[in-house]
């Protein structure tokens, strides 16, 4: 019986490792695939790659319902939380940098796990682009990445101290506002960089050469928008984190979804 729980947890996990490689390649292929004609690489048929990350996420949250890890009011929670997230992110519309959605997804993807934070940055950046009208190439990669901020943050869940979970969360809002904004530009870079500047790059070129270009273009170009994020994010998560965390620990664990003990979740 304990085999056949552990290959089902396993199982559970193909989705977003799948969706997390085609990913993690649609995210780098400039740097060591220097021309590629692979339609999900291309701007104008990144809609596919859109409705394959769409996929993975609802694929994922149907897994953890049919082994019993989910039942309908964690889902329910679910599309509420995307909900605020996305509403969050209208606050900040046209802000530079000022993205205060980033906090709530953190503290719920640390408390109630990984697989769910994945599905929860996945659903709520799709439900952000419809309300906006931020729907374009980008948002397969705006999903990915919020998508992989809630996987990261939901990793922790059970290895943070209690009395340190504060200061853990406000280091994963730094990090992860930094990483999303090097993502964003990593899959702007080789359709708006111009190859006749430093900051271009160049289709056959080496490694380190288009890396050193990236980087260049990365830093000349992103810190207003990835500082003051970061910055938002770390200032939110310190000032709602003490409250938050005792309050969506009392819910998950009202719905089954964590023991009493808070860092013992059972979808981390």
């Amino acid at each position: 019986m304990p085999r056949i729980k552990d290959l089902s947890k396993f199982f559970s996990w193909l989705p977003i490792l799948i969706g997390s490689i085609v990913g993690l390649v649609s995210f780098t292929w400039p740097l060591y695939i220097p021309e590629s004609n692979f339609f999900l690489f291309e701007p104008d048929s990144a809609r596919f790659l859109a409705l394959f990350v769409a996929g993975i996420a609802v694929l994922a949250i149907s897994l953890e319902i049919s082994r019993g890890a989910l039942n309908s009011k964690i889902v329910a929670l679910l599309g509420v939380l995307a909900a605020l997230i996305a509403a969050l992110r209208l606050v900040g519309a046209g802000a530079v940098g000022v993205e205060p959605m980033w906090f709530i997804l953190i503290i719920a993807s640390y408390v109630f796990g990984a697989k769910f934070g994945f599905s929860l940055g996945v659903i709520s950046m799709a439900v952000s682009a419809i309300l906006t009208g931020g729907i374009g190439p980008w948002l397969s990669f705006q999903m990915l990445a919020a998508g992989w901020i809630g996987l990261f943050a939901g990793l922790f869940s059970r290895v943070i101290p209690r009395r340190f979970e504060i200061q853990f969360l406000i280091a994963i809002g730094i990090i992860s506002s930094l990483t999303f904004g090097a993502l964003m530009d990593l899959q702007l870079w080789p359709w708006i960089a111009s190859t006749n500047t430093q900051l271009g790059f160049i289709a056959g070129a080496s490694v380190l050469e288009n890396l050193a270009r990236f980087l260049t273009f990365h830093l000349t170009t992103a810190m207003a928008w990835d500082i003051p994020r970061a910055m938002t994010t770390a200032i939110l998560i310190a000032v709602s984190a003490r409250a938050l965390l005792p309050s969506l620990s009392r819910a998950s664990m009202r719905m089954g979804l964590t023991s009493p003990v808070r860092g013992e979740r059972a979808m981390a």
